[in-house]
């Protein structure tokens, strides 16, 4: 055949396909979510194999292992016990409480590690909502009051990212706002800006005991139809002062994280929630799957798709496999 084009000259061995790939992943693309509790030992979860409630001693262990693999970013997601939660959310923002006690072990061991946080009231809040509920609603603005408060703590016990998951509406304007009335300017805002009412959330519930009590989440959780919202949503938190846009869950809306890169200037975040790495470790666990392969090629495509940065319980591993390269 007489073929002058031949797209296969771009892919004939290893070395010619790396010279030409289009998309690089490496460690520090990686934000490593991290389950803590307040006990002295450190809990397998059950919903999600492979995942663990740590001790503050075991997270400040786990958080070096992250760092020396590249890994350069942790999130933090507290079990609060049953006796500490309120209708008022009250010990989200307890500066002696978990959280602000897991920071300060975080920073003073590793002082180079970036701890982000997650600013919402699900885990301290009876009812199992983001926000605070009166008579089954969903209340935005007393929502808000809380949640700088929270920031605000965190931001005081050395937390470098906060990063509000709450979906209510003008939050980020308040946060800055809260923010830099403390003294904390430098402190980021990685906004969930689309974050969807997504049935991908189910392992993590679990993991935390923070599913809701009554109702559910589609009064602010973005409606899983919808990719405009998104958009309507990113330029909202571009303008009331986010530094960093995100989407949840990432797999399945790969075509939203792409919008959102082609709208915006910012860095834009995507979370690869539990449903997605559970889907994963089931099949490969059963044999259907190369774990290993499926996982860096989900990564690869979210990457692939705009995201600048990769919120994922597969962190560790996949960096592994980066560094051998």
């Amino acid at each position: 055949m007489d073929l002058p084009i031949r797209a296969r000259r771009n892919r004939k061995s290893a070395g010619v396909r790396a010279l030409v790939r289009e998309t690089l992943l490496c460690p520090g693309d990686f934000v490593l979510p991290l389950f803590l509790h307040d006990k002295e030992v450190d809990e397998a979860i059950e919903s999600m194999p492979g995942c663990t409630r740590w001790s503050l001693e075991g997270l400040v262990k786990e958080a070096g292992e992250a760092l020396a693999l590249g890994i350069s970013s942790v999130v933090l997601f507290p079990a609060i016990e049953e006796g500490l939660k309120t209708k008022g959310a009250e010990e989200c923002y307890n500066s002696q409480g978990l959280v602000p006690r897991a920071i300060k072990a975080l920073k003073v061991a590793h002082p180079e590690l970036i701890v982000m946080t997650d600013i919402a009231l699900d885990p301290y809040n009876e009812d199992g909502h983001d926000g605070l509920v009166e008579n089954g609603e969903i209340l935005n603005d007393e929502t808000i009051a809380v949640l700088c408060q929270q920031a605000v703590c965190h931001a005081g016990a050395g937390a470098d990212i906060v990063a509000p998951s709450d979906m209510m509406d003008g939050r980020v304007a308040a946060l800055r706002e809260a923010l830099d009335e403390a003294g904390h300017e430098k402190i980021s805002i990685c906004s969930y800006t689309a974050k969807y009412a997504s049935a991908f959330y189910g392992p993590f519930r679990g993991a935390l005991g923070s599913a809701p009590k009554a109702g559910d989440k589609k009064t602010y959780q973005m409606d899983p139809a919808n990719k405009r919202e998104a958009v309507r949503e990113l330029l909202l938190d571009e303008e009331e002062g986010a530094d960093i846009v995100m989407v949840k869950p990432a797999g399945p809306y790969l075509d939203v994280i792409s919008e959102l890169r082609d709208h915006t200037t910012l860095p834009v975040a995507a979370y690869q929630v539990s449903g997605e790495y559970l889907m994963i470790k089931s099949a490969s666990a059963d044999g259907w799957l190369n774990e290993e392969a499926v996982m860096m090629e989900s990564l690869m495509g979210i990457k692939r798709a705009g995201a600048d940065i990769i919120l994922t319980y597969f962190a560790k591993d996949a960096a592994r496999i980066l560094r051998a390269e």
